[in-house]
Order: structure tokens, then C-alpha cells, then sequence
């Protein structure tokens, strides 16, 4: 049957002719012809929208998804081109970084270099004009990435001979740290050399804790 038949009977149908309670779905092959068109068209509909339900909505949330994925791989790809146009860069400040590092190892004394230090340190108060009453090796403290050695003295000078030693111990070549000052007067050193002061100080010095300096 051609469409424009179809059309046609279907303009020409009268609804309030027919008995719908007279139609038998088990008998739904000997329907007037343009009901089974009206029950087709239905049917059709139905399976449309069921289809798009099942097929198009899921279509939709993968597409969705994908959207998702493709912002993301853009961001990681924008990254990463980022990263890799600063290699470079980055490969010489690590190469900077691991002289720096190398340099400051080179500071930090050896258990072997311990007693130079202290002579050193004794030779630089002698040439402050300080008296050392005494020079103790403290226990050494073991931290995460380093060990702390501390020395503990006591010297006898004037006010300026004191300063001037501890700058001088603080531009010795190796890394030493100075701590727990205590200064009390100690009587008179004399018309050149004024009041004398004693005074107890802390000297730290570290090196690095697998024993990696040079």
C-alpha cells in the first residue's frame, strides 16, 4: 500500500466509528486497515523513544566521558610539553645544585679532620691574645641528614679580643657554628688590656652523615 493511500484512508477515518472495545490484540491482523497504520505509528514511537533511552542517553554519557578525558590528556600534554621544553634548564640547575652541594660538603670536616679543627680554633684565639682554660669534645648528636659535633670552651681575653675571635672562627674554611655564649668579668688584664671577661662558648661543627664529604 502506498503512502499517499495510507494518508489518505487516514484523513478519511472516522474514530467515532469504530468500537475500540471491539479490537482484539489477538485479533489485530483483521483490524480496518487504518488502525493497524495508527497501532504501527504507536508502536513505532515506542520503540523510538525505547531506543533512545537504552542507546542515545548512554551514547551521551560516554560522549560525556570522553569530553572529560580529552580536557584532561590536554592539561597532561600541555604539562609535560612545559616540562620537556625546560629539560634543559632543568638538567643545569641540577648540575648547579650538586656542585653547590659538593662545595658545601667540602666543609663539613671528616672524623679524622676533627682535631685540625680544634687546632684551628686554638690557634685563632691564640692570635686574639685569648687564654684557653679548657677545650671538651662533647657526644656527638646524630640528626636525620648530618652529625652534630659539639666543642665546648672556655677562654680569657678583653672585650674586643673576644669579638674578634669569634669572626675570625666564623670565616674559618670549614662550617662552624657558634652557640651558648656566657660571658662573667675575670678582674683586670692590666693597663693595655683593661678588664678581662671569661668566657664559655659552644662550637658545632657537622659533616655529613654517611661520610660523603671530601
Amino acid at each position: 500500500m502506498a503512502l499517499k493511500d495510507i494518508m489518505e484512508k487516514l484523513n478519511n477515518i472516522n474514530l467515532s466509528e469504530i468500537d475500540l472495545s471491539e479490537l482484539d490484540v489477538n485479533s489485530a491482523g483483521l483490524w480496518p486497515a487504518p488502525i493497524k497504520v495508527i497501532a504501527g505509528l504507536v508502536l513505532f514511537c515506542l520503540l523510538l523513544g525505547l531506543g533512545y533511552f537504552l542507546m542515545v542517553t548512554d551514547l551521551q554519557k560516554e560522549l560525556a566521558s570522553a569530553s572529560k578525558e580529552e580536557v584532561s590528556l590536554k592539561t597532561s600534554y600541555r604539562e609535560k610539553y612545559r616540562q620537556a621544553a625546560n629539560l634543559e634548564g632543568y638538567r643545569l640547575q641540577g648540575k648547579e645544585m650538586e656542585a653547590n652541594f659538593q662545595k658545601i660538603l667540602s666543609q663539613l670536616p671528616l672524623d679524622t679532620e676533627i682535631p685540625g679543627l680544634i687546632e684551628d680554633i686554638s690557634e685563632v684565639g691564640s692570635k686574639n691574645g685569648l687564654v684557653f682554660n679548657k677545650i671538651d669534645l662533647q657526644p656527638e648528636k646524630v640528626l636525620e641528614y648530618y652529625v652534630e659535633k659539639p666543642i665546648r670552651m672556655e677562654v680569657i681575653g678583653g672585650y674586643h679580643d673576644l669579638g674578634a675571635f669569634v669572626s675570625d672562627v666564623a670565616d674559618l674554611p670549614r662550617i662552624v657554628t657558634l652557640h651558648d655564649f656566657e660571658i662573667t668579668p675575670q678582674g683586670s688584664g692590666g693597663a693595655d688590656r683593661g678588664k678581662l671577661l671569661k668566657m664559655g662558648i659552644t662550637a658545632k661543627t657537622y659533616r655529613y652523615k654517611d661520610g660523603a664529604s671530601k
